[in-house]
């Protein structure tokens, strides 16, 4: 699929329906998440091997620290036992990670954690895992516009020259393409505070299944209803 301008560039997927895939079956809710990293796996390799380029994973938000404390130590839990287990594999694999979130509040043992995935997996060439850890699109939006704000306070650039640019270069997501595909698993149909600035010309697609049941087939369905759209990004088709 290489050089196929139909195809997705970046997809970012909202994680969703963990706990009610493990409820439906009287099952721990632990139990949806673990099966979860199960499918965050399976994903990553579907993505390899259609040729995507970028794939942004929201596993963490600023409002997920509000769940109950065991299922947020969970959770933690469950990031460690994925970096230790899996970045060595998508290290060989040549797959690059990238973490996207606030980290100044976090553990220092998670945040050297996630320092060091980039690190080993920096020079990688294929696919780009984000992980979107501990993040709020509205957080980031308010740390970018800290940085222009303290730029522009020391005189390193001026008040006419900011412009979406300079508010793209100041976000979490520097030097990364905006997604071309947002997936939401679950069946819910919002994007949770998830890349408000990067999506703004995203193609929007909700599926029923729920997080642990996702799979090569689901992320091909929705790439194939991706690729049928006609993106006009705001403007018209020449025949209108």
């Amino acid at each position: 699929m290489d050089g196929d301008d139909t195809m997705p560039r970046h997809i970012a997927i909202i994680m969703d329906g963990n706990g009610r895939w493990a409820t439906g079956r009287g099952m721990p809710r632990a139990a949806g998440h673990k099966q979860g990293l199960d499918a965050l796996r399976r994903t990553v390799t579907a993505c390899s091997e259609m040729g995507i380029g970028y794939l942004t994973l929201y596993a963490f938000s600023t409002e997920n620290w509000s769940r109950p404390q065991r299922e947020v130590g969970f959770l933690l839990d469950l990031l460690k036992r994925f970096i230790r287990q899996d970045v060595s594999d998508l290290h060989a694999r040549n797959v690059r990670i990238k973490v996207i979130g606030g980290r100044d509040d976090l553990d220092s043992g998670i945040r050297s954690m996630l320092v060091d995935a980039e690190k080993i997996t920096a020079t990688n060439t294929g696919l780009t895992l984000v992980i979107a850890f501990n993040y709020g699109a509205k957080q980031e939006i308010v740390r970018a516009v800290q940085r222009i704000a303290a730029r522009a306070k020391a005189g390193e650039l001026r008040v006419d020259e900011i412009g979406a640019d300079s508010i793209a270069a100041a976000l979490d997501t520097a030097g990364l393409p905006d997604p071309d595909l947002l997936i939401r698993t679950g069946g819910e149909k919002r994007i949770s505070n998830f890349l408000l600035w990067q999506l703004a010309y995203a193609e929007f697609i909700f599926v029923p299944e729920y997080w642990p049941d996702f799979d090569g087939a689901v992320l091909e369905r929705a790439v194939d209803e991706f690729r049928s759209r006609d993106r006009r990004f705001g403007g018209l088709k020449a025949r209108e």
